[in-house]
């Protein structure tokens, strides 16, 4: 199972929030590039990149900083945040990263999904983002009425290549991932599934790997705090 570091990008700066919170914000560098960097240099087999000011306005932001970061290590790249139309995925793809992430219009809008899993074939994941089993929207500020499990079968419908699956209330919390929430996404999706949200020691990335359809778990504030050291995440989880 891959193990996933996550560089969010808020005003230039890699930052985590607790809960996707804007006010429960904590900076852990002021050169994103230097931090993804570093996290190639110590194994990581693809690189999760959020443009947090672009999920919050509904449109890209740091895609620059994207493309550099994208453009300047030697692992492939999944971004996202505020991608919402194809221009801006296409635009997004042209700049180095290997996978799009769609979050918000993919969860409104079936036809747009269909559309960007045809166009871009492959490259398309979708963030299935969860709040007590529901969808939600706008930089997780919207909760939708709609099942997580019925858009990951909407997405897999689609033809999306991978789900990204978020328990909001324990992302940044390093208190556990929602386990039973993440085999129910991955059972309805039956597409390859990354899991994120709660991770907070190497004994829940080896629950995430026990469960079917899980290939990989995305790890931010766990990494950067050192409750999760990369390099022995990666022996321990090899033959998983």
């Amino acid at each position: 199972m891959m193990v996933i570091p996550a560089v969010d990008l808020r005003g230039g700066r890699c930052v985590r929030l607790r809960q996707g919170r804007p006010e429960a914000e904590t900076v852990f560098s002021d050169d994103p590039l230097a931090v993804a960097r570093a996290w190639a240099q110590q194994g990581a087999p693809r690189l999760h990149v959020v443009d947090l000011d672009g999920a919050f306005a509904g449109t890209p932001k740091q895609l620059g900083l994207i493309e550099e970061i994208a453009r300047g290590i030697p692992v492939p790249v999944e971004a996202g945040g505020g991608l919402r139309s194809l221009e801006a995925v296409e635009t997004l793809l042209a700049s180095g990263a290997r996978w799009a992430i769609l979050g918000t219009r993919a969860a409104l809008d079936p036809s747009f999904l269909e559309e960007a899993c045809r166009r871009f074939a492959g490259r398309i994941i979708v963030a299935v983002d969860a709040s007590d089993g529901r969808v939600a929207v706008d930089g997780w500020t919207q909760r939708l009425d709609i099942p997580a499990v019925d858009l990951a079968r909407r997405a897999a419908q689609a033809g999306a290549a991978e789900i990204l699956y978020t328990d909001i209330a324990r992302d940044g919390t390093e208190t556990g991932p929602n386990l039973s929430g993440t085999a129910a996404v991955a059972a309805a999706a039956g597409l390859p599934l990354l899991a994120s949200g709660g991770v907070g020691s190497l004994e829940d990335l080896r629950r995430l790997a026990g469960i079917p359809g899980v290939i990989g778990a995305v790890v931010g504030r766990a990494l950067y705090t050192g409750a999760v050291d990369l390099k022995q995440a990666l022996v321990e989880l090899a033959g998983c």
